[in-house]
């Protein structure tokens, strides 16, 4: 009896003494390799792969923000911060920055996306997020972006709301925003999803442009005694970018509404010297520009 009770306490004891082994080798495999992630803000990408593979962990550049603190071509920020202990291969994704911002946001609003896509990348921008809603007319048309023309970002990334014309799709849609835009790109905005345009702003003066004697020619033009086409009087527009529109974006719409769109000072519920109606296409104008 004695020598089992022996034997058991002998098997318990080895029983132990494994475990414990089993412990310790788990914690070393785990801990022993770790390493201190390096600071590498400020560093040019080259400095921040050498410092990376010099720490032991790897290099991965996640996003490129403009910045007009820290140089282009440099990294911005890191994740994990410098200091943090991880385990050896660990990747340390960084942001790089693109210093000042020097390029300006092109206004794709009613193009199509093939068009809008090549406008975007020839501005050395990145195309962002792509959404589609349902929308009279022809598909895949821009109907909106972000950020808007001409606006300062931060990132290089510009997203995309496009048309579609889905076999289920109703004539009620959401109204986006016009708000930022010249009156043209709102106008083709508008008509791509069938809404009528009250443009109500101040108007510019007319030019006065001499009376040029001329025949009738194809398409209702004049053509002067060469047989040239005797250009058209530029359309009038209201001066500005959008700065209200009634009703406002988000709110319910069908085709065939109309939207009043403000310009420069003019707020909903103020006056207005002048304003121009659009219609949508298929459709006659009323007093101001026609389209």
């Amino acid at each position: 009896m004695k020598r089992k009770i022996q034997f058991v306490f002998t098997v318990l004891c080895m029983l132990v003494v494994m475990l414990v082994s089993a412990a310790l080798t788990l914690r070393v495999a785990l801990h022993g390799h770790e390493v201190t992630v390096p600071d590498l803000a400020g560093e040019t990408i080259p400095e921040a792969s050498t410092s990376a593979l010099r720490s032991g962990v790897d290099l991965y550049i996640q996003n490129k923000y403009y910045s007009t603190t820290v140089p282009a071509g440099r990294v911005l920020s890191q994740a994990p911060a410098s200091g943090s202990r991880v385990r050896h291969g660990w990747q340390v994704r960084v942001t790089v920055s693109l210093g000042p911002q020097e390029v300006t946001i092109p206004n794709v609003v009613g193009l199509p996306v093939r068009e809008a896509s090549m406008a975007v990348r020839r501005d050395q921008l990145d195309l962002g997020t792509l959404a589609h809603l349902d929308a009279p007319g022809d598909p895949e048309m821009v109907l909106a972006q972000t950020p808007p023309p001409n606006a300062g970002v931060d990132q290089p990334r510009v997203s995309l709301l496009l048309s579609s014309n889905a076999a289920n799709a109703s004539s009620a849609f959401v109204m986006p925003s016009f708000a930022g835009m010249g009156f043209p790109a709102a106008n083709r905005a508008a008509i791509a999803l069938g809404l009528r345009v009250a443009a109500i702003g101040e108007m510019p003066q007319p030019q006065p442009t001499p009376q040029v004697a001329g025949t009738p020619g194809p398409g209702g033009t004049l053509l002067d005694a060469n047989g040239q086409a005797i250009p058209k009087p530029a359309p009038i527009y209201p001066a500005g970018p959008v700065t209200a529109q009634l009703p406002e974006s988000g709110h319910r719409a069908s085709r065939g509404d109309v939207v009043k769109l403000y310009f420069g000072n003019y707020r909903p519920g103020g006056g207005s010297s002048a304003s121009a109606t659009s219609g949508a296409p298929g459709g006659n104008s009323s007093q101001g520009p026609s389209h």
